[in-house]
C-alpha cells in the first residue's frame, strides 16, 4: 500500500510542480537549480533526476523554450522561458485551480461549521 500511495502522491506532485514552473516562468526566465531551490522552499523535495526530464517534457509540449546565451559553451546553464502556448496553459490552470480551491477548501470550511 505504501508504494502504491507514493506513486499516487508523486503523480499529483508532478502536476503541482508543473504549475509552479509555469507560474515562475511567467515572471521571467528560470533554470533548473533555481527551480529545485524554489520548490524546496515550498516544501517539495525534488531531485535533478526528476526535474530535468520534467523541464524537457514541458519543452516538448511547447510550454517552455530553452534559451542560452549565444556566446555560452555547451555546458552553460540553460534558461527556460514561457512560450505563448505555456501562457495559454497557465491561464487555463489558474481557472481550474480557482475552481478546485472553491470546491476543496471553501466547501470544507462550510462543512466544518
Amino acid at each position: 500500500m505504501k508504494s502504491e500511495m507514493s506513486s499516487v502522491t508523486r503523480e499529483i506532485l508532478l502536476s503541482f510542480w508543473k504549475v509552479h514552473i509555469l507560474q515562475h516562468a511567467a515572471e521571467g526566465p528560470l533554470y533548473g537549480q533555481w527551480v529545485i531551490s524554489e520548490l524546496r522552499r515550498h516544501g517539495y523535495e525534488i531531485s535533478p533526476g526528476t526535474l530535468y526530464p520534467l523541464l524537457q517534457r514541458m519543452e516538448r509540449y511547447g510550454w517552455l523554450k530553452r534559451a542560452r546565451r549565444k556566446d555560452a559553451g555547451p555546458r552553460a546553464r540553460k534558461n527556460y522561458v514561457l512560450t505563448e502556448e505555456g501562457r495559454s496553459v497557465l491561464r487555463l490552470v489558474r481557472r481550474q485551480v480557482n475552481e478546485l480551491h472553491r470546491e476543496v477548501v471553501q466547501r470544507t470550511r462550510e462543512y466544518q461549521r
